[in-house]
């Protein structure tokens, strides 16, 4: 009895210290990596990194200097290859950051290539490397799948005039929409893929800034008609959006002979008082932009895309800025596609139905993110691949925000909305606040009879 009572004493709390951190690895992944994933992490680093680094191929042989030192000095006849030394070693709340000091003979396209065998020996779950300044990269390792719940980081987000914190990157840090940095931007995905989410974080995080939102909905307005608080104009039929398009066309030349009185290259550069409100036009579907029917509609289509090419080529001075988005991207589109995606800086391609929308999302920036915009499951919306003409990429998650949310934010922030008298004529009419509308009735009333 007396074993029997020890066992019971001891086994109970291991059996629900077991089952706790169990539960902590499928509900609170952060919390399980903190209590076990670290230490376990951190130790397999410290004890392995030597030859791991040499397994891997990331040592190089050492200086004649060094290896005289070695054989006369420290009396030893077998001189070791050198690995990247370890500047800097930092624990996150996601995972671990080493900056390395590469010694000469090895570069960050070496490190990049061994990071999917530096994963599988230090058992993290993604290996990412940042090149800091010449010589140092940091190595950026994740503990658990941090996409699989985002939660958008607190601190140390990129701010300024026009960033927006828009997704969470798969090694733990904010995915900032910069539209100084990154002016323009296209955003791909197919029904289900979480295009729609990434809109509207994106349309929430700019309604908090002083910023004109234009909207170019081709769809009856059926994405963008909730933000009509917010939004300075909106366009809902290519009627209307050939001639909003003229408008800021317009626009955009009149900023510039602003500019050009004040003799100055960008909007920036003005005095606080003399700047116009910076213009973010958000292109929901731009393929029904494209699709003609008529020669009439081909005529209007020419003219439409010319229009965003102009934008794309030369608004960025005048702080207008383009996000276009659509299911499909293609030269197939018809004549001006090809122009207009050059002009796109930023790249966001969602799971996508076809192989060309992938090429022509990142292929031309990097052709090996292509492969993992092809891999993305249907079960995991909002993921999406990030990228610019820099060549750098990396998978990304939207937080899950509704339509209703996105639309309060709206609302709440349409204090904010500039007066731009061009475009006047275009501002969607917002219904008064708090009036019910009169119910109307199914079927038509007949008069009684005696």
């Amino acid at each position: 009895m007396t074993d029997i009572a020890t066992l019971w004493e001891v086994g109970l709390p291991l059996a629900g210290a077991a089952g706790g951190l169990g539960y902590a690895k499928a509900r609170a992944p952060r919390v399980f990596w903190s209590l076990v994933g670290l230490p376990v992490a951190t130790t397999r680093f410290a004890v392995t990194y030597r030859s791991t680094m040499d397994v891997c191929g990331l040592t190089v042989q050492p200086s004649r200097f060094r290896a005289f030192v070695v054989r006369n000095l420290a009396r030893r006849p077998d001189v070791q290859p050198v690995p990247p030394k370890v500047r800097r070693f930092r624990v996150t709340s996601t995972g671990l950051r080493v900056t390395l000091r590469l010694p000469a003979g090895l570069e960050p396209a070496d490190v990049m290539a061994a990071s999917e065998r530096l994963r599988h020996a230090w058992g993290v779950h993604s290996v990412n490397l940042i090149e800091t300044k010449p010589g140092f990269v940091e190595l950026r390792m994740t503990g658990y799948d941090v996409l699989r719940k985002v939660r958008m980081p607190r601190r140390r987000v990129p701010s300024g005039p026009m960033t927006v914190p828009v997704a969470l990157r798969e090694n733990g840090t904010a995915f900032v929409r910069d539209y100084l940095k990154v002016p323009h931007a296209l955003t791909l995905g197919a029904n289900q893929s979480g295009k729609s989410m990434y809109q509207r974080n994106l349309v929430a995080g700019l309604a908090r800034l002083p910023v004109a939102l234009v909207g170019i909905d081709c769809k009856r307005g059926v994405e963008q008609r909730g933000y009509a608080p917010r939004l300075s104009a909106l366009a809902i039929t290519p009627e209307e959006a050939d001639g909003l398009l003229e408008v800021l066309v317009g626009e955009m030349e009149e900023r510039f002979d602003l500019l050009s009185e004040h003799g100055v290259g960008d909007i920036w550069a003005l005095p606080d008082e003399m700047r116009p409100a910076p213009v973010v036009v958000l292109v929901d579907e731009v393929a029904e932009l494209f699709l003609v029917a008529t020669r009439k509609d081909e005529e209007r289509r020419d003219r439409m895309v010319t229009q965003l090419i102009r934008l794309g080529q030369m608004a960025r001075a005048a702080g207008m800025f383009l996000e276009v988005c659509g299911q499909r991207f293609g030269s197939d589109l018809g004549k001006g596609a090809t122009a207009l995606r050059a002009q796109l800086t930023g790249r966001v391609v969602h799971r996508v139905n076809d192989k060309q929308t992938a090429e022509m999302g990142v292929g031309d920036i990097a052709p090996d993110a292509v492969v993992t915009v092809l891999t993305i499951p249907p079960d995991r919306p909002g993921v999406a691949v990030a990228g610019d003409t820099s060549g750098g990429w990396s998978r990304i998650r939207t937080p899950a925000l509704t339509a209703a949310e996105a639309a309060a934010i709206c609302a709440e922030y349409a204090h904010l909305t500039p007066d731009l008298p061009a475009l006047a004529d275009y501002r969607p009419v917002v219904p008064a606040s708090g009036v019910a509308a009169e119910p109307v009735p199914l079927v038509k009333p007949s008069p009684a009879t005696a």
